[in-house]
């Protein structure tokens, strides 16, 4: 976290700048593409951004990345010793652990409600389980703890011109589209950990099962049924896509050119599937360095002429 940041975001205290610090450099190892939108924000808005996604950044690697001789039931009992130090030290206000210690101080600051923190921990305990999901609404459960909650978490922080009951429903939509946008990304990474993360029926409508999916991953190409079928999923992400836009414009106008990016830039990863072919085996689809920075630099110049005309989002009274 640079000084400037902090210092605009009335962060004061030693322990949590170095707290907020650690976040943003998880956040710049592992979020390329959220790191680069965030440059897009006010110095004020990045450590709160960077504490959220540091947070869920570290509970789905203690699930996708565990250690040596880690089992279900020891993750599970490490993820239930972490959620129930994270709401004991989130009830107290204050953390001796770094990561916990901004996510608190950022929770508490924009009132964010614990129930959110909850949805995701419930969603994370399901990965250590659930392997598939037999229909859309099922996937739909999972996927608002996992992603549609941290659009919510994020709301506050950019800050709104609209109810914020009229752009909650928005920012949830733009956290399932990166999410379904994954999915497909990560077909075969997923399949590796033995998850599918396609809905079971929408699959066999074009008469793809696990096995087929498996095959593929063995021979490095996609069949046609399952390009079929990846077809479709991309169909049903870009309509989540569609669902989420009008929210840009509810947005704090300061705001907007950060969430267009990323709104974007995962839009290409789906471009990328289909220039392949909708081939999601035969590679990670992936955006360019060249095309991430073109898209920022124009929306760098969105965000000078915002700040020049738009007052900053007026920041949270501090609490730490």
């Amino acid at each position: 976290m640079t000084r400037r940041e902090l210092d605009a975001a009335g962060i004061r205290e030693p322990g949590l700048r170095s707290a907020y610090t650690w976040c943003r450099e998880l956040n710049a190892r592992h979020g390329r593409t959220y790191f680069l939108a965030t440059r897009m924000l006010t110095p004020a808005q990045r450590p709160a951004v960077h504490a959220l996604y540091g947070f869920a950044r570290w509970l789905d690697d203690i699930v996708d990345e565990p250690g040596a001789g880690a089992t279900p039931e020891s993750l599970a009992r490490r993820l239930h010793h972490v959620e129930a130090r994270f709401r004991t030290d989130l009830d107290a206000g204050a953390s001796d652990d770094p990561l916990l210690t901004a996510v608190i101080d950022t929770a508490s600051r924009y009132a964010l409600p614990e129930a959110y923190f909850r949805a995701f921990f419930t969603s994370m305990r399901m990965d250590l389980t659930v392997t598939g999901y037999a229909t859309r609404a099922d996937l739909d459960g999972y996927v608002h703890g996992s992603a549609e909650v941290i659009g919510l978490q994020v709301l506050p922080v950019l800050g709104t011109v609209a109810p914020r009951d009229e752009a909650g429903p928005r920012a949830a939509a733009l956290g399932k589209a990166f999410q379904l946008t994954n999915f497909l990304r990560d077909v075969a990474e997923d399949l590796a950990r033995g998850r599918v993360y396609l809905p079971t029926d929408e699959l066999a409508a074009h008469s793809v099962d696990r096995e087929r999916l498996a095959w593929c991953a063995r021979h490095g190409r996609a069949d046609e049924p399952v390009r079929a079928a990846i077809r479709e999923q991309i169909a049903v992400t870009r309509r989540v896509y569609a669902e989420a836009r009008p929210g840009i414009a509810m947005l704090h106008p300061v705001s907007r050119p950060c969430v267009a990016t990323a709104a974007a830039l995962y839009g290409r990863i789906l471009d990328r599937i289909e220039d392949a072919g909708h081939d999601v085996f035969a590679g990670r689809a992936t955006v360019s360095r060249g095309r991430r920075l073109a898209v920022a630099c124009g929306a760098l110049a969105r965000t000078q002429w915002a700040r020049r005309r738009h007052p900053a989002p007026a920041l949270p009274v501090a609490v730490s």
